[in-house]
């Protein structure tokens, strides 16, 4: 019989079946091609035999009738991968409090920011993620990758905790952690600062494609040098590039093709990654099919931000915004360009809310964006897809012989998954039911 879901007795064997699931096929590894045909929402039937804490067989439904070994019959619920946060700001969570944004423009998100930033203590920093990796953890997030405010004023405090708290959690989370200030600020001596401590912490090279005093816009006069300096830095150090791009609804604000082309001159094809870019979608089509071309060309990956940017854009006083503030998804997968999909702020100046769950990106992302009619190929923006991206071995899809980090769903369909918050979810880490719950806000109350 199948499993009541609140009542369900996990097994506790070294190996066992999971029957009668239902799976994906977009976050299935090569394994999929040898399962039933996927149905309509691109669903396939499945039992899997996890075995020593990892994924031993796959196999079309019936498989495990002659095995002697214990089985828990999911009814036709949905098993998917842990999933993957790949843009990220776990420095600046959790400061809604204590700086908040007083009118929820990204002007004033920037400069709520900016005030909040004396107070980063490495003890106030690993506070505040801890809190931050705890809430994913148990919401069956098993990767991040988090954008680190460098300035001169905070440079080694920060890459410090990051450290930290990336040793801590490996094994639990697996964490990347990517630059960010203007790109005008790394063409001085700081810039060789930052791309030492970026390298000593095995990181990323990033950056914002605006200059240090103003918002996104038009361009910067001298963009391509500062470009050609950016990607000077990360090949000295042989580090991939992360970028903030064009997070406005200016036309103007152009500088994705700057990129694309200067990725293209330095060598960089297939190591860039670009976040927001949503002032593309408010550009002439001509302009959007050539600036689409590049980013193919270059190989540049995009990660959408449909929660934030459906917060911070087109917001006015008295006056109800007109657009979604996303970048042209559908127009860049049917390209066969690498887009994900993340959570981005969290409970900041630049988003007051969330809570670091990705499943909480995808139902959003579904919404805000029409991934749907059919939702095919839509769990692969927080699962495959960015796996590919961040080159997470082991993460964001099930695959034989990897470690069974698993989220089951008490729903059969993707429609259902979309449909309601899913707290009752149950995470897997390592074949194994894990306990970890929710933080409560009053632990943040009490340390402040």
């Amino acid at each position: 019989m199948p499993i009541r879901f609140a009542d369900a007795d996990w097994p506790s064997a070294s190996r066992y079946w999971l029957t009668n699931a239902r799976i994906p096929a977009c976050l299935l590894g090569d394994t999929g091609a040898s399962l039933a045909r996927p149905d309509a929402e691109g669903v396939i039937d499945a039992d899997l035999l996890i075995a020593e804490g990892r994924i031993a067989r796959i196999e079309r439904p019936g498989a495990s009738n002659s095995d002697a070994i214990p089985q828990l019959d999911l009814g036709g619920r949905q098993v998917w991968p842990t999933l993957i946060d790949i843009h990220t700001h776990l420095d600046k969570g959790h400061t809604v409090g204590r700086s908040p944004n007083v009118d929820g423009t990204f002007h004033n998100a920037r400069l709520a920011a900016a005030a909040d930033r004396p107070y980063w203590t490495i003890a106030d920093l690993r506070r505040r993620m801890d809190f931050g990796l705890r809430c994913a953890l148990a919401h069956g997030v098993s990767a991040i990758r988090t954008h680190i405010d460098t300035y001169p004023e905070t440079i080694e405090t920060s890459w410090q905790a990051l450290r930290e708290m990336r040793d801590e959690w490996r094994g639990k989370i697996d964490l990347q952690a990517v630059s960010l200030c203007p790109v005008d600020l790394l063409a001085s001596e700081f810039g060789d600062r930052v791309a030492a401590a970026v390298a000593q912490s095995h990181g990323l090279l990033g950056g914002v494609t605006r200059a240090s005093i103003a918002n996104h816009g038009a361009p910067l006069d001298n963009i391509d040098a500062l470009l050609d300096r950016l990607f000077a830095l990360a090949s000295r150090h042989d580090l991939d590039v992360d970028l903030h791009v064009d997070e406005t609804h200016d036309p103007d604000a152009a500088t994705l093709p700057h990129i694309a082309r200067a990725a293209m001159r330095r060598g960089y094809r297939g190591r860039v990654v670009c976040g927001h870019c949503c002032s593309l979608a408010m550009q002439p089509d001509a302009i959007i099919d050539r600036t689409l071309d590049m980013l193919a060309e270059a190989d540049i990956a995009i990660v959408t931000l449909p929660a934030v940017n459906l917060y911070l854009q087109d917001r006015n006083d008295g006056r109800t915004p007109r657009w979604r503030g996303v970048t042209v998804v559908k127009e860049m997968l049917k390209r066969g360009i690498r887009v994900a999909a993340a959570g981005d702020n969290c409970r900041d100046s630049f988003y007051a809310y969330g809570d670091h769950d990705a499943v909480d990106t995808f139902r959003q992302a579904v919404r805000i964006l029409h991934l749907d009619h059919p939702l095919t190929g839509a769990p692969a923006l927080v699962g495959s897809t960015p796996a590919a991206i961040g080159k997470l071995t082991g993460h964001g899809r099930l695959a034989l012989g990897q470690s069974a980090r698993l989220i089951v769903f008490n729903a059969r369909s993707i429609n259902e998954i979309v449909s309601r918050p899913h707290s009752d979810r149950v995470i897997l880490a390592d074949g194994e039911r894990l306990r970890a719950t929710v933080p409560d806000y009053s632990e943040l109350w009490e340390q402040a």
